[in-house]
C-alpha cells in the first residue's frame, strides 16, 4: 500500500489522499494517533458533490470511533443508504476533523441571526448560531435560549419571519420545510403585545393582545376581556392612513384621549390592578337556551363600560363631523382585518391603534339581563353613526334620535342609583327584537304557521304613484288587495272579483318607509327587482294603523313569508312603536314643556348639519316634545328602543364597496347588507337590483383573477372584482353573514371556528 501524503492547512484539516483501493478502516487507524481531542471522519464517497452531512462521523480519542461494530476495522454510516462498513470501500478522499475552536465548520451548516425582543423596554439583541436545515424550530429556540443566558420566562416569545410576514409556530417543523435560510430575518418576540384599541363609544382603551392568533380569536380574547357576548358580531377596523392622520389632528379632546388600561383597571371587585375579566370566571350557560345561568353582576361586577358616554359640546362634536359619499364609506370598509390571519401578518403592530365595531349586522340574543356592555357598546354605535350622519335619516327620525339621547343622557348623570333587578327579563321591546333578528332567511325553516290552511290578506282602499320620466302625475286612488307575497290592485272594490290591473310580486323587493309623522304622511316605496334594474311603486296610507298593517305584511313578503309568520303580529307592534316615538304631540294627559325651565344644549343631541339648518329654541322645542313620548322609559329600554330605531332604518347595516361586474366597463358600488345584495349606480345611488342571499346557490371566488362570482335561484348569476379592496374582504363579508345563520340557541355560545373559515378563509 502506497504511504499517504498528508496536506495541512491554517484550519488543522488533514487531507488525506488514499489510493482507489485503500480502505477506509486503515486510514483511520493510520491518523487517529495524530489528535489528541475527539475528531470527525468525513468521507467523499466518490460523488462530484460531497454530500458531507451523510458522513459526519464523531471518534473519541484513540482508534475506536463511536459507531462501529466494536472493532477499529469497521466503521458504520448512521445512514440507511450507506449502512454498511468502510472495509473495502474505494474512496477518493478522508478528511479527519479536529473537534475544537478552531475546527472548520462543515459545509452543510449555516450561521442564521436571530433578533431577540426584550419586555419592560429593554433594548433588543442580536444572535448569530450556527444551524442545519433539519434542524427543528424548537430546537432552534432552545439554542437561542441558552445561548442568551437570560432567567426570565421565554414561554410567550415565538419566532417571527420578516421578510416573509409569518410565524413560525410550528415547533416540529425543521427549517428546511420553512424554506428558512441564512439570509432570514428572524424575531424571537412575544406573541402577546398591548394594543390599543377604539371602543364603539370613541373611548380608547389599551390591553394585551395575541398578535400570532388568527384575528377571529383575537377579537373573541378581546371580547372575552371587555365582557361582550356573541364576539363573531365584531371585527378590528384599520382607518385608511390619510383617515388615521386626520383623526389625530381632529381627535385633541381629552375625553377621547383618555385611555382605559385594561390591564390594569380595578373591575367589581374594587381592589386596584384587578381585570375587569377573570380567566377563572367563566359563566355557565343554560343548555336550553344558551343563556348564561347566572345574571353578569353576579360574575363580573360593575363594568364601567356598561355606562354611557356623555354627548360632546357642540364645538368638538363639528370637529369630528366629516361628510362621507358612498365611495369615502366604501374606502373606509376596505380596512377590515382579515379574520384568518394574525394582526401581524397584517402590518399591525404595537403603535398603531384600531377600530373595534360591531361589523356584522345581526344581533343575535340581545338580553337586557346578560348584555349589559353588548347594549350599550351598540348604542354608542349607533349613536355615533347617527350624530356623523355615517347613516342617512329624515328630520323627524334624528329629532327622534335626539329625544332617546336626551333621556338616557338624563337617566345616565342622575344622581339616584339605577335599580336594574327589577327590569322585566323579556318584555315587548325585546320580543319585538327578537323577532327583529337579523338572521337570513331560511335559517328557521320550522318556525310554525298560525294557520297553514287559511293565510290572512289585507283589503284596503290606497293610492299609489308610478315616477316616470318627465311626468307629475299625482298619486291615484285603487282598491289594494295583499295575498302571500303578492299585492294586487283593482279599479274599485266591486271590480276586486275580477282581474286586476296589475301584480306586484313583492318577493326580493325593497321595502323603504315613506313617513312624516308629523305631517300625517304615511308611504311605502317599493323598489321591484325586474330583468334590468328595478321599478319603484309608491303606496299611500290614509293613517298609521293602515301603515303599520300593509309595511309589517311589505317587509316579511319582501324575505319570501305571508302574513300567516307569527313574526308579523310583533312587526305592527314595532312600526306601531317606532311611529308613537316620532310623534312630536304630547301624551294625552300631559301639558307641553317649559322651555325657559329646561337646562339643555340641543346641539349635542344632533348632527351638526342640523345646528345649521334649526335654531336651538326650535330644536330644544321639538326634542322636548318628541321626549314625552319615551319618559317613562328604563335606562336599559330607551337603549334598546334606540338600537331598534336604527334597525328601522333603510340604509342600516349596508356596506359599500367599488367593484366592477363582470362585461362592465364602469366601477359600480356594491352595498352589502345582512340579507341582500345591492348594485347601485355610482354617480347617482340609486339602487339598480338587489339579490337576496335566501336565494343564493353558491359562491366562489376565482383566486387568480380575483373574481368572485355568486349564483343564484333562475339561472341568475352574477360576478364582479373589487376595486376599492382585495376580494378577500368581500368574500368574508358575504360568508361571514351565511355562518351567522347557522347560529342557534342550542348551540351553548360555543362557536364552529372551523366553519367560520371553511366559509370565509379562502384559498388557504
Amino acid at each position: 500500500m502506497e504511504s499517504l501524503s498528508i496536506i495541512t492547512n491554517t484550519k488543522r484539516q488533514l487531507v488525506l489522499r488514499t489510493l482507489q483501493d485503500a480502505k477506509v478502516a486503515q486510514v483511520v487507524e493510520a491518523r487517529a494517533a495524530l489528535f489528541s481531542t475527539p475528531f470527525y471522519v468525513c468521507v467523499n464517497h466518490g460523488h462530484s458533490v460531497p454530500f458531507w452531512h451523510n458522513y459526519f462521523l464523531p471518534v473519541r480519542t484513540g482508534r475506536l470511533p463511536v459507531w462501529s461494530n466494536g472493532t477499529a476495522d469497521h466503521i458504520c454510516l448512521p445512514s440507511k443508504k450507506y449502512n454498511r462498513d468502510f472495509t473495502g470501500i474505494s474512496t477518493k478522499n478522508v478528511f479527519i476533523r479536529a473537534m475544537g475552536a478552531t475546527v472548520e465548520h462543515d459545509k452543510a451548516s449555516w450561521e442564521l441571526t436571530v433578533q431577540v425582543d426584550q419586555r419592560d423596554g429593554d433594548e433588543g439583541m442580536k444572535f448569530k448560531l450556527r444551524v442545519m436545515g433539519n434542524l427543528h424550530v424548537g430546537g432552534l429556540m432552545l439554542k437561542l435560549v441558552e445561548k442568551i443566558k437570560a432567567p426570565q420566562d421565554w414561554s410567550d416569545h415565538a419566532l417571527w419571519w420578516t421578510q416573509r410576514k409569518c410565524w413560525l409556530l410550528k415547533t416540529h417543523w425543521t427549517l428546511d420545510k420553512y424554506g428558512v435560510q441564512a439570509d432570514a430575518d428572524l424575531r424571537y418576540t412575544p406573541q402577546h403585545k398591548p394594543l390599543c384599541l377604539q371602543l364603539p363609544n370613541m373611548k380608547l382603551a389599551k390591553l394585551t393582545v395575541s398578535y400570532s392568533a388568527v384575528v377571529f380569536k383575537t377579537v373573541a380574547e378581546i371580547c372575552r376581556a371587555l365582557n361582550i357576548r356573541r364576539p363573531e358580531e365584531l371585527s378590528l377596523l384599520k382607518l385608511p392612513d390619510d383617515q388615521s392622520k386626520k383623526k389625530k389632528k381632529k381627535d385633541k379632546n381629552p375625553l377621547l384621549e383618555d385611555i382605559i388600561d385594561m390591564d390594569n383597571t380595578s373591575g367589581g371587585s374594587g381592589v386596584p390592578g384587578t381585570p375587569l375579566y377573570s380567566k377563572t370566571m367563566v359563566p355557565i350557560y343554560n343548555p336550553e337556551n344558551g343563556t348564561p345561568a347566572t345574571a353578569t353582576s353576579l360574575w363580573f361586577g360593575d363594568n364601567p363600560l356598561t355606562s354611557s358616554q356623555p354627548n360632546l359640546p357642540p364645538a368638538e362634536l363639528a370637529k369630528m363631523y366629516q361628510p362621507l359619499t358612498m365611495v369615502d364609506k366604501a374606502i373606509i370598509n376596505g380596512g377590515w382585518l382579515d379574520s384568518s390571519h394574525s394582526l401581524m401578518e397584517q402590518d399591525i403592530g404595537e403603535d398603531d391603534r384600531l377600530q373595534l365595531r360591531f361589523k356584522y349586522h345581526s344581533f343575535y340574543d340581545l338580553n337586557p339581563k346578560y348584555d349589559a356592555v353588548r347594549i350599550t357598546q351598540l348604542y354608542e354605535q349607533a349613536r355615533w353613526a347617527i350624530l356623523l350622519e355615517e347613516i342617512d335619516c329624515t328630520d323627524e327620525e334624528m329629532i327622534m334620535f335626539a329625544s332617546l339621547q336626551y333621556h338616557i343622557c338624563k337617566l345616565t348623570m342622575s344622581t339616584e342609583p339605577l335599580d336594574t333587578s327589577n327590569e322585566p327579563e323579556i318584555d315587548e321591546v325585546e320580543a319585538a327584537l327578537s323577532n327583529l333578528e337579523v338572521t337570513l332567511e331560511g335559517a328557521h325553516t320550522d318556525r310554525i304557521l298560525e294557520d297553514i290552511t287559511d293565510i290572512p290578506k289585507l283589503a284596503d282602499s290606497l293610492k299609489l304613484f308610478r315616477p316616470k320620466r318627465l311626468t307629475l302625475r299625482a298619486y291615484k286612488e285603487y282598491w289594494f288587495v295583499f295575498k302571500d307575497t303578492t299585492i294586487s290592485y283593482y279599479k274599485n272594490k266591486e271590480s276586486a272579483s275580477g282581474e286586476p290591473i296589475e301584480q306586484l310580486h313583492l318577493r326580493g323587493c325593497e321595502v323603504v318607509p315613506d313617513v312624516n309623522v308629523t305631517d300625517k304622511k304615511f308611504g311605502i316605496k317599493l323598489l321591484l327587482p325586474v330583468a334590468d334594474g328595478m321599478n319603484e311603486v309608491y303606496i299611500r296610507c290614509d293613517n298609521d294603523m293602515q301603515y303599520s298593517k300593509w309595511k309589517a305584511a311589505c317587509t316579511l313578503a319582501s324575505k319570501g313569508k305571508t302574513m300567516a309568520y307569527s313574526s308579523y303580529r310583533s312587526e305592527v307592534k314595532k312600526i306601531q312603536s317606532f311611529l308613537q316615538m316620532k310623534s312630536l304631540a304630547p301624551p294625552s294627559g300631559q301639558t307641553a314643556p317649559d322651555l325657559d325651565a329646561m337646562d339643555m344644549n340641543p346641539e349635542c343631541f344632533v348632527s351638526p348639519r342640523y345646528t345649521k339648518k334649526y335654531k336651538t329654541k326650535q330644536l330644544t322645542s321639538r326634542i322636548l316634545e318628541a321626549h314625552q313620548n319615551i319618559s317613562v322609559l328604563s335606562l336599559t329600554e330607551a337603549k334598546m328602543r334606540f338600537i331598534q330605531a336604527w334597525q328601522s332604518l333603510p340604509d342600516f347595516g349596508i356596506k359599500y364597496y367599488i367593484v366592477r361586474f363582470r362585461g362592465s366597463k364602469k366601477d359600480e358600488l356594491l352595498g352589502i347588507s345582512y340579507n341582500r345584495l345591492i348594485r347601485i349606480d355610482m354617480s347617482t345611488g340609486v339602487p339598480v337590483t338587489t339579490w337576496r342571499f335566501a336565494n343564493m346557490k353558491q359562491w366562489n371566488v376565482n383566486w387568480e383573477i380575483r373574481q368572485v362570482t355568486i349564483e343564484f335561484d333562475q339561472s341568475v348569476s352574477i360576478a364582479f372584482s373589487c376595486m376599492s379592496c382585495d376580494c378577500k374582504v368581500v368574500h368574508e363579508y358575504i360568508g361571514g353573514y351565511i355562518f351567522l345563520s347557522t347560529r342557534s340557541k342550542d348551540q351553548n355560545e360555543t362557536l364552529d371556528e372551523e366553519l367560520f373559515h371553511k366559509l370565509t378563509g379562502g384559498q388557504e
